[in-house]
């Protein structure tokens, strides 16, 4: 099956993801907080072309090595701080919403936290991510080899 010229196809819809993109850069979510949630989501929704992309930009960024090995099992390890925890959190209860939808105390905590534009600005983040991850997903891209 030959895969379709998705990026020239989607056209001005393409252009709409990359601004949400220029969007989240100017906000006040931190760079590498950022591109947690997206390896995270990738993760969730096994997406080896996004996983493969989003752990190499959080190491440029300084991410850890370590944070990024322990990020399936966030939950149990310290290396997280509070802030990352809460994202780390919504981005899982946000990607998995059919599932089980938003729990209050997801939402209690991330509010205690994050500013209203912050809570906007860390849930377009995770959708976001997760329309890549689809697109990625369908039409089959293939990460790269190092």
């Amino acid at each position: 099956m030959e895969q379709p010229k998705v990026n020239q196809l989607l056209g001005p819809a393409l252009k709409s993801l990359y601004d949400i993109e220029a969007h989240l850069r100017k906000s006040t979510l931190e760079p590498e907080l950022r591109e947690l949630i997206k390896l995270r989501v990738s993760q969730i929704n096994r997406c080896a072309y996004c996983i493969i992309y989003h752990r190499r930009d959080a190491l440029k960024l300084g991410v850890a090595e370590r944070k990024i090995h322990l990020l399936n099992a966030w939950q149990e390890a310290s290396d997280y701080s509070e802030r990352e925890r809460t994202a780390l959190a919504w981005a899982e209860a946000v990607t998995l919403i059919s599932a089980h939808h938003l729990p209050d105390e997801i939402y209690t905590e991330a509010a205690r936290i994050f500013s209203e534009q912050e809570l906007v600005d860390l849930n377009l983040a995770v959708m976001s991510i997760n329309s890549w991850n689809r697109l990625s997903i369908a039409f089959r891209y293939e990460p790269d080899r190092d």
